[in-house]
């Protein structure tokens, strides 16, 4: 009986890696997955923070469809600015977008000067 036990554990202690492997390798994607968010940000010249939520758009207005958002102090890379669609939120009035590897959002909602802290030469 005590040889069964041991055959027994010694085919579950044997089929452990094969476990494990399946999850090394959905740890690994994960792992990617994590990484994007960096790439993206490494991906565009300049990296801007919303000090708040915030929409993405396809386009520089609020008419424009949304793409998604981004969380609060969630750095983002950014390519350029533009003029669109006036905000008005916080106290605070600008009409200047900054275009993220996402998409668009209202340079209001942007830690930093009136571009979101980009240079006022990268216009798009």
């Amino acid at each position: 009986m005590s040889a069964r036990i041991l055959a027994r554990a010694a085919l579950v202690g044997a089929g452990a890696p094969a476990l494990l492997g399946p999850l090394t390798a959905a740890t690994a994607v994960a792992a990617s997955d994590a990484d994007e968010g960096g790439a993206r940000i490494m991906a565009a010249p300049y990296a801007v923070v919303p000090y708040e939520t915030v929409n993405v758009r396809s386009g520089p207005a609020r008419s424009h469809d949304k793409v998604g958002s981004v969380a609060a102090n969630q750095p983002r890379g950014a390519y350029c600015w533009v003029r669109g669609e006036t905000i008005r939120d916080h106290g605070y009035t600008n009409n200047v977008w900054v275009k993220l590897v996402e998409g668009y959002v209202s340079a209001v909602y942007l830690k930093g000067n009136e571009y979101g802290d980009l240079p006022a030469s990268a216009t798009c």
